[in-house]
């Protein structure tokens, strides 16, 4: 991991999750629990309504502590609407140590490392079941309670997981839209990581 990351994930792995949000993380943990015992792949894929905010954080921090505790995931992003993935989703990974490059102006696609010892992760806006997505044997995790209540089916889907987070889209332009950014981040970051070292301890 880069120092500034590897030194944020120390932090978020000690914060404090309520009990209400672990029984909905569980939910999570119960379905990659199963594909393992399955001997499937874990695939998960992050939905929110415009793929630019919750879903792509989601789907950056799952692949980074699934690396990070050493479990094979793929992971993914989409929308009910393809739009663009905001800048400031963007802003928020770097400070948090992430090292970003960008292709592309509007609809960027942005390449993100951890480290330099693993692939890049791809970022950008698209449907839910775009042809980069997996369209057999995965989890939609619902990341946002509109994308959820209305887009009632994912085909291909083998389990439908809420996971929903508060949308920092309200405080951009704010003199708050950094911090709200950056704990919305947080919060994702700090619940994946306690589901990947949850189940790395029932498997190991």
């Amino acid at each position: 991991m880069y120092p500034i990351l590897a030194k944020k994930i120390q932090t978020l792995r000690q914060r404090s999750i309520s009990e209400e949000r672990k029984e909905q993380v569980n939910l999570l943990i119960d379905y990659m629990r199963q594909c393992i015992v399955e001997a499937k792949p874990i695939r998960l894929n992050f939905i929110c309504t415009h793929n630019s905010r919750r879903s792509q954080l989601a789907q950056i921090w799952a692949q980074t502590a699934a690396h990070y505790v050493g479990i094979p995931l793929q992971s993914y992003s989409g929308g009910v609407e393809e739009t663009a993935c905001n800048e400031r989703t963007i802003a928020s990974l770097k400070r948090f140590g992430f090292e970003v490059y960008q292709r592309g102006h509007s609809n960027p696609i942005y390449f993100i490392f951890h480290t330099e010892d693993e692939p890049c992760m791809i970022a950008f806006s698209k449907i839910y079941d775009s042809p980069i997505n997996p369209h057999q044997q995965f989890a939609a995790v619902m990341t946002c309670s509109h994308a959820d209540e209305n887009c009632p089916f994912i085909s291909g889907a083998l389990a439908r997981i809420p996971l929903r987070y508060d949308d920092p889209k309200e405080f951009d332009d704010s003199s708050e839209e950094a911090l709200r950014y950056d704990t919305c981040s947080e919060q994702i970051a700090s619940e994946l990581f306690y589901a990947f070292e949850k189940l790395k301890a029932m498997i190991s």
